[in-house]
C-alpha cells in the first residue's frame, strides 16, 4: 500500500507541474508562440517526473538529475531561437520553456506551493505587457529599440 501511496504522489507532482505549464503554455500559444500548451506541459511533465524519482529514489545523487534536466532543456531552448538577419527571435519561448522546467523540478521536489508562485510569476512576466498597471513599465526600451531600427532602415535606404 506504501508504494501505492507513492506512485500516486509522483503521479500527482507530474500532474500538477503539467497543468500549471500547460496554462503557461496556453498563454504562449495565444500569443503566436509555435511552442505552446502541450510543448510547455511536456517539458514541466517530464522535468517533474526525473526530480519526483530522483529526490525519492536517489536522494544522494538527485542534484545530478536536476542538473540533467536543466541542460537538457536549455539545449531544447537553443533550438527555439532563430537569427534572421539583425532581429533574433524564440528568446522569450526558449525562456519560457526553461522557467518550466524549473516548475517541473520544483513540483517534483514535493514543492507545491513553490510552484504555484512560481508559474504565477511566469505567468505575470509573460503578460507584463498586457496589463494595463503593468504596460508603462519597460516601454523605454522598446521605443529605444524601434527608433535604432528606423533609423537603421533609413540609413540603408
Amino acid at each position: 500500500m506504501d508504494e501505492l501511496n507513492a506512485d500516486l504522489i509522483f503521479a500527482a507532482r507530474m500532474a500538477l507541474a503539467a497543468a500549471l505549464a500547460f496554462v503557461i503554455g496556453w498563454e504562449r500559444e495565444s500569443q503566436g508562440s509555435a511552442a505552446g500548451d502541450r510543448t510547455h506541459a511536456m517539458v514541466a511533465l517530464g522535468a517533474a517526473a526525473f526530480t519526483s524519482i530522483g529526490v525519492e529514489s536517489f536522494p544522494a545523487t538527485a542534484e545530478k538529475l536536476i542538473a540533467g534536466v536543466v541542460t537538457g532543456v536549455g539545449f531544447l531552448g537553443a533550438g527555439m531561437i532563430m537569427r534572421e538577419g539583425t532581429n533574433v527571435r524564440g528568446l522569450t519561448t526558449a525562456a519560457g520553456i526553461w522557467a518550466v522546467s524549473a516548475v517541473g523540478v520544483v513540483v517534483g521536489a514535493g514543492e507545491y506551493i513553490l510552484g504555484v508562485i512560481l508559474a504565477a510569476l511566469i505567468l505575470l512576466i509573460l503578460s507584463w505587457e498586457r496589463l494595463p498597471f503593468l504596460s508603462r513599465v519597460g516601454r523605454v526600451k522598446r521605443h529605444l529599440e524601434a527608433s535604432e531600427e528606423r533609423r537603421e532602415e533609413r540609413r540603408q535606404a
